[in-house]
């Protein structure tokens, strides 16, 4: 399949080009810094530079694609508003283009998934320390559920730097209590790839953790 990916040259990002990669999927990588990536000279790999906040650069890339995979992130910008705008772009530039499928990462603990929290996550990380990168992703998915496009919202628990173990909890209830809030990154990208597909969690919004 074309995929292409936003938020490339982040954390899952770069797991999600390379085990797209691995699968055999011709990926492009949405990027400002391609020096960022891992595997650039990839043959299967195809980089567009470009800002996430301008639609035609956006859509460029976009254009021709099967799968449009939202990874993107803020660094250590806690009050970056980039996850709910970029979103907009790339969903302007989907419609523009007729591309329908989208994938996006967002966040454990947004919308119904708030019950999974434990004290600690709902109170402390998301309910001070995060709270605008809480409410940026809980923006974010705003925008994908009004999108009118075939989406899917992955909301994994915080990352870990661990093994892809493929082994790992997914589509829980929003009122399970016995997810351990965590889940490595290499695992957020396994999953993701197997939605390329599949149209399993369409329209959904799965839990993804430990």
């Amino acid at each position: 399949m074309k995929v292409v990916v936003f938020g490339s040259t982040g954390t899952i990002g770069q797991h999600l080009i390379q085990q797209a990669l691995e699968q055999g999927h011709e990926v492009s990588a949405f990027c400002r810094d391609a020096t960022k990536l891992v595997n650039p000279s990839h043959p299967n790999l195809t980089i567009h530079l470009g800002d996430v906040l301008v639609q035609n650069q956006v859509e460029e890339a976009v254009s021709g694609q099967d799968v449009v995979c939202i990874a993107l992130g803020a660094g250590k910008k806690r009050k970056s508003t980039v996850r709910s705008q970029g979103t907009q772009t790339v969903i302007a530039a989907m419609k523009a283009t007729g591309v329908k499928r989208l994938i996006c990462q967002s966040t454990l603990g947004a919308g119904e998934s708030r019950g999974n929290l434990n004290f600690f996550w709902k109170h402390i990380m998301f309910g001070w320390y995060l709270k605008q990168v809480f409410l940026d992703h809980e923006l974010q998915e705003y925008h994908v559920q009004q999108s009118e496009l075939d989406w899917t919202i992955v909301r994994p628990g915080a990352f870990s730097d661990g093994e892809r173990t493929r082994n790992y909890q997914h589509g829980f209830s929003p009122n399970t209590k016995d997810v351990k809030l965590k889940i490595s990154r290499a695992d957020v990208a396994d999953f993701i790839v197997k939605q390329l597909a599949s149209t399993e969690y369409l329209f959904k919004t799965p839990g993804l953790s430990y």
